[in-house]
C-alpha cells in the first residue's frame, strides 16, 4: 500500500489554518488571502489557492461550491461523514449528521441497485442572528 508523504508544515500553511480556525463560514482563496493580508501576513493569493487544494486533498478542510462555481473552503469540528447548514445572509455553518438520511440514501440506492454511494448535503437558511436582525 503507497501512503503519501506528509507535506512540510510551513509558515504560510499555519497562516492559513489559523485563519480558517477562527471562521464559521466557508471562505473564498480570495477572502482568506485579503483576511491574512489585513492581519499583516505576506502570502501570496497563489500559494492561498495551492495550500487550500492541498489541505482540502489531505482531508484538514471541507469545501463547497458556490452556484457559479467557486470553492469555498472550512476547517470543520467533525470528522467522518457531516453534512451543513449554512446562513444565506452571513454564512455561518454547523455542521450536522443525519443518520435519518443515510439509512433513507442506502434503502433508495439499494432499490434501484447503485453501489459506492457518495453525497454532498447542504442545508441553506437564514441563522437565528440574521433573523433578529431582519
Amino acid at each position: 500500500m503507497t501512503t503519501t508523504p506528509a507535506r512540510r508544515v510551513t509558515k504560510q500553511r499555519v497562516a492559513i489554518a489559523d485563519q480558517l480556525e477562527r471562521s464559521e463560514a466557508f471562505l473564498s482563496a480570495q477572502d482568506l488571502h485579503a483576511a491574512l493580508s489585513r492581519s499583516g501576513e505576506r502570502i501570496g493569493l497563489a500559494t492561498v489557492y495551492r495550500t487550500l487544494s492541498a489541505m482540502a486533498t489531505d482531508g484538514e478542510l471541507d469545501v463547497r461550491r458556490t452556484d457559479d462555481g467557486e470553492a469555498l473552503y472550512r476547517r470543520c469540528d467533525t470528522e467522518g461523514h457531516h453534512h451543513h447548514m449554512v446562513c444565506r445572509t452571513c454564512g455561518r455553518t454547523v455542521e450536522i449528521g443525519g443518520p435519518k438520511l443515510e439509512e433513507w440514501l442506502a434503502e433508495v440506492s439499494g432499490r434501484f441497485g447503485y453501489v459506492d454511494i457518495d453525497h454532498t448535503v447542504e442545508i441553506t437558511g437564514t441563522c437565528p442572528e440574521c433573523a433578529a436582525k431582519a
